[in-house]
């Protein structure tokens, strides 16, 4: 039996399974949690291009994507697919960012193995909330842009660190609030409850991403802002989605001096 963190967090990354795979994330974190497993920082994990998914729901450009109204339950259901879909492709990102780079701190691992099981517990909330809709995961088209940039930042922890997290995620906390206003108005509250639980856990893993990118930049001597300005550069040259939510992002640590860039920056 495997008992090293990083070659589990593989195993569950690979897997297609929707449940087996959070109740992957789930043992490897509590064997964690109890020291049942080890940690080996050091060996290189067999790279993992495409992860485990189930053949539903069918991907498709973001493009192609159904219409989110929220006027109608089959309206609010295909939301919260879209939403389940987001968060079942964070939990792979976060098992990705575990096994696929080496030679980090241990608290670097156990934060986005933390976030995993975090990203998992979101899905199960979704999902739950999708069936009482009359739906499930699966049942909707969906898009894989999250894991494009996955693909395009698997060369460099620093690049995944700035992209990932303060880019994707965190664009999270920007239109969730605008989500949660427009399902009260139809009197989803149950929804508008699941995305409070999200967007404070979300803050925290933007957190995390922020903490860990500004150790790699101290760790080679790179001033964090103007990195980030040039990763920006580099992958949005058509610059980012505004608005922003500056209150959650100064929450989860962004500076004022990035905030400020942010507010600079073109809009696509």
């Amino acid at each position: 039996m495997v008992k090293e963190m990083r070659k589990v967090a593989a195993q569950c990354l690979l897997m297609h399974d929707v449940d087996k795979k959070i109740a992957g994330v789930r043992m490897l974190a509590r064997q964690w949690a109890n020291q049942e497993i080890n940690l080996d920082s050091s060996e290189a994990i067999e790279n993992i291009n495409q992860p485990g998914r189930p053949e539903q729901p069918r991907l498709v450009r973001a493009n192609k994507m159904p219409r989110r109204g929220f006027g109608t339950v089959a309206g609010r259901a295909i939301m919260m697919h879209a939403i389940a879909h987001i968060e079942f492709n964070a939990i792979n990102l976060a098992l990705d960012a575990v096994c696929r780079f080496t030679n980090m701190p241990e608290a670097y691992y156990n934060d986005w193995l933390q976030v995993a099981a975090e990203e998992a517990y979101h899905f199960e909330l979704i999902r739950a909330h999708l069936r009482h809709l009359g739906a499930d995961y699966g049942d909707y088209e969906a898009h894989g842009g999250l894991w494009e940039m996955c693909e395009k930042t698997a060369h460099d922890v620093l690049a995944r660190m700035a992209l990932v997290p303060r880019v994707l995620e965190a664009r999270g906390l920007d239109v969730t609030p605008g989500i949660q206003k427009k399902l009260a108005q139809a009197g989803d509250d149950n929804a508008v409850s699941i995305l409070d639980i999200i967007l404070r856990d979300e803050i925290g893993h933007v957190a995390i991403g922020n903490h860990w990118f500004r150790y790699c930049c101290e760790k080679r001597g790179m001033e964090s802002v103007a990195t980030f300005t040039e990763l920006l550069a580099e992958y949005y040259p058509k610059g980012l989605m505004g608005p922003y939510n500056m209150v959650a992002r100064e929450q989860a640590g962004f500076s004022r001096r990035e905030m400020d860039l942010l507010m600079r920056m073109p809009t696509s």
